[in-house]
């Protein structure tokens, strides 16, 4: 057909993934949104004494399918599936939306507030984890391209005459666990350097490292972006924020010419990733359309679940995991927010008698609005930082 090659080019696949994740999330959201209410798939509110949080009694909720579809359509439409980061995050996002969908259908349909239990939780985000540590230590396709710089003589020739050392890269792509490490000059880390202290063929036994800190990312960030769910349009919002900017991190890795520009990692194949995070982009911004205040759909733990582990997993696939402390900032605080607020209720009631709380009410969100502030303008400055953080992240790439 005249003017199909344009599908060869990312950039279209791209744009075209977030035009039809939009249409999937704006169209099929309004169906899915009347089946629930027929159906009467409404969200069940504790009486926590915030303001407007009873008027939300009744609202749907799973509508996390929402994101889902708009995910998955474009990506198995657009994208080439015989990629191994694609079918990785597919894998990721319908094995995290299952959970997510269990625990909802737990709570609406058999009518138990508390859920899927806990440890199966966390059962579910350690398989997956599993699958990817194992996935991206041990597959043949998961390779980069390391830096050669230039030997010394050549370098300080070169700085005499006024010419800046670039580096280039290796011919051959290699197995390598290093990944970027922000701040840093010539900013990559490799996992395998903690073992060192074995000597020998310490590099080995590096998978005792690695997969247990993917397993630990993917799950401290998937519910992070849980615990952030809690008013309308956060948690989809910030998803959408950090799904930008590791749509840019996918696209610079996976361009020879643009990673040799940044002095970063060349990933051969990742660029694929950008199809996959731009249909994650448009889903968020599709599903905003129903979830901004006054919320229409809540999505549930059936996309909440879903959206951290999608951002988790793709980091670590684009070597860009330990930038997710700064990126994924607001869910970082979110949690930290919960977990402060309970050591401290404990260690006082133990020490007082009675427990005390550093915050008014936690997760993080919850206590602005204890100060009766509304939530529209709480989720407006949230994203407002998510922003700040999102620039200072890919600032990051250049600030060493």
């Amino acid at each position: 057909m005249p003017g199909a090659n344009v599908f060869n080019y990312i950039s279209f696949r791209a744009a075209m993934a977030v035009i039809i994740s939009l249409l999937i999330s704006m169209v099929f959201g309004k169906k899915l949104i009347r089946i629930l209410h027929k159906r009467q798939v409404g969200e069940s509110i504790r009486d926590l004494g915030l303001t407007g949080q009873k008027e939300k009694e009744g609202t749907p909720t799973m509508g996390g399918i929402i994101i889902l579809a708009s995910i998955l359509i474009p990506t198995l439409l657009l994208a080439r599936l015989e990629n191994v980061y694609v079918l990785l995050m597919l894998s990721v996002t319908i094995w995290l939306g299952s959970i997510g969908f269990l625990d909802d259908y737990i709570k609406v349909f058999k009518k138990d507030k508390s859920g899927l239990s806990g440890k199966f939780k966390i059962i579910g985000q350690i398989g997956i984890g599993l699958i990817v540590g194992i996935t991206l230590y041990f597959n043949s396709n998961v390779v980069v391209k390391e830096k050669i710089y230039s030997p010394p003589q050549t370098m300080i020739a070169g700085q005499a005459a006024g010419i800046q050392e670039l580096p280039r890269y290796a011919p051959q792509a290699t197995k390598s666990l290093e990944t970027t490490i922000p701040f840093i000059k010539n900013n990559e880390f490799n996992y395998s350097r903690i073992l060192s202290f074995l000597g020998g063929n310490y590099q080995k036994w590096a998978w005792l490292i690695f997969i247990p800190i993917v397993i630990l990312i993917i799950t401290a960030v998937s519910n992070g972006a849980n615990i952030t769910d809690g008013i309308d349009g956060l948690a989809t919002g910030t998803s959408a924020i950090i799904g930008v900017t590791l749509m840019i991190f996918a696209y610079v890795s996976g361009n020879y010419v643009f990673a040799d520009y940044l002095h970063i990692m060349y990933i051969p194949n990742c660029s694929e990733l950008v199809i996959f995070m731009a249909a994650f982009v448009g889903a968020c911004i599709g599903f905003l359309w129903y979830n901004s205040y006054p919320a229409q759909v809540f999505m549930g733990d059936t996309g909440s679940l879903a959206l951290g582990g999608i951002i988790a997993v793709f980091a670590i696939a684009i070597r860009k995991e330990l930038l997710l402390p700064i990126l994924c900032g607001i869910f970082l605080i979110e949690n930290l927010s919960v977990m402060m607020q309970v050591s401290y209720f404990k260690y006082t009631r133990k020490k007082y008698g009675e427990g005390r709380r550093i915050f008014k009410m936690s997760p993080l969100h919850h206590h602005y609005q204890k100060l009766n502030i509304h939530e529209s303008k709480i989720v407006s400055r949230f994203w407002i930082v998510g922003i700040m953080l999102a620039v200072l992240t890919i600032v990051t790439l250049k600030l060493r």
